[in-house]
């Protein structure tokens, strides 16, 4: 694990050094593959914890589920207003990236950590990388659509998971030459993990016999507001009528679904926090999932889960075009519940979206290990072909 932790504090361009920013589980998940494609080409590296998910639960499982080394910093920011967090990750950030010197920070995905960190960067002349680029709900209200428009906008090198994300870039003036489509590192992640993915220990852990859905929720606008929290809660009650369903609750909010009834008893069963094995482990074997969460709509699609997603709108519309994923309303949940049980999964699990062939990572490490280099990149837009770096 040490291989992976940089060594000095000095810019050294015949030794560049890369920094990973993590925040969150999505964060962690994306980066594995990206820091062992490094590795491997022997990019010294560090990687950032900012802290964001303070849990254990939430973040040490799952540096020990990936495989991640640990970390040079851990910023241990914890929660709070978006205003609070973010400058609580401004000024720890600027102090690691000073300290470390890095030559190139890689952020992932929309969280307040990778947002702090671009900007932070961005001050202080230091290049950037944004793994999951251009990808777009078109809802201003959801603080990661403001993350996501930010880090675009200030990333130095842009690497798409879709095709879709290309067009929205270019549509916002970015230009082509900083953008690269290498596909999902997500589902590297879930590639490296399937063998491992056993749904019997978890389902005999928490007493499941039968059938069984799962449901994940913390946006912000389905548990901020006491209204729609209850809309929201009902409608899951209403589905666990059907079948039972397990929630591992998400720090964030716990107390207010807690308020508005989402609480252990009858077909429904709060749990902790899952790590990485455990939680995907109880995705493979369940029958239904619900959830407001921007990964887990890929993870499904990537498992051939039925996944009911409760939220106007998706910045993944792949999960639908090819994938199992359908947006509901909290008052079309039970309905949309019961057809996707009759149905079943709605994809083979050979028709998954293009570049979900598990070899992300190393496509942006070859690009990344270029560009240290100085040397040319792949033609804008284009898939970084096996060993052609």
């Amino acid at each position: 694990m040490r291989d992976y932790a940089p060594t000095g504090t000095t810019p050294d361009p015949d030794n560049p050094l890369v920094l990973h920013v993590l925040g969150a589980r999505p964060n962690f998940v994306k980066a594995a593959p990206v820091v062992r494609g490094l590795a491997e080409l022997g990019v010294r590296q560090g990687i950032i914890h900012t802290g964001q998910h303070y849990d254990a639960l939430m973040s040490d499982v799952f540096f020990a589920d990936l495989g991640l080394p640990e970390p040079i910093a851990n910023l241990g920011v914890g929660s709070g207003s978006h205003a609070r967090q973010t400058a609580a990750l401004l000024t720890g950030l600027e102090d690691v990236v000073l300290e470390h010197r890095p030559t190139l920070v890689v952020v992932y995905g929309d969280v307040n950590s990778t947002l702090a960190a671009i900007l932070v960067c961005s001050k202080l002349h230091v290049p950037t990388a944004h793994v999951e680029a251009g990808l777009r709900s078109f809802d201003r209200e959801m603080p990661e659509e403001v993350n996501r428009v930010v880090t675009d906008a200030l990333s130095d090198i842009l690497f798409a998971t879709s095709p879709d994300a290309l067009s929205h870039l270019s549509n916002e003036g970015v230009d082509p030459a900083r953008v690269h489509l290498v596909g999902n590192p997500m589902i590297d992640s879930l590639f490296s993990a399937l063998d491992h993915l056993d749904p019997a220990p978890i389902r005999s852990r928490l007493g499941l016999t039968g059938r069984y859905g799962v449901a994940t929720l913390h946006r912000p606008a389905n548990v901020d507001d006491p209204a729609s929290a209850k809309e929201l809660v009902d409608a899951v009650l209403e589905v666990s009528a059907r079948l039972p369903i397990v929630v591992p609750i998400h720090p964030r909010g716990r107390q207010r679904l807690a308020d508005a009834g989402l609480v252990t008893g009858g077909n429904l069963l709060i749990v902790d926090p899952l790590g990485y094995v455990d939680f995907l482990s109880l995705v493979r074997g369940a029958s239904l999932v619900v959830t407001d969460s921007g990964g887990v709509q890929e993870e499904t699609t990537m498992l051939g889960v039925p996944c009911l997603t409760v939220r106007p709108n998706t910045e993944r519309p792949i999960t639908i075009t090819h994938g199992t994923n359908r947006l509901v309303t909290p008052a079309q949940l039970a309905v949309a519940a019961d057809r996707a049980l009759a149905e079943g999964a709605t994809t083979p699990s050979g028709d998954l979206p293009p570049l979900w062939d598990g070899k992300a990572g190393p496509r942006i490490a070859r690009v990344i290990a270029a560009w240290l280099k100085g040397g040319n990149l792949s033609p804008a837009g284009q898939v970084i072909p096996p060993n052609s770096l």
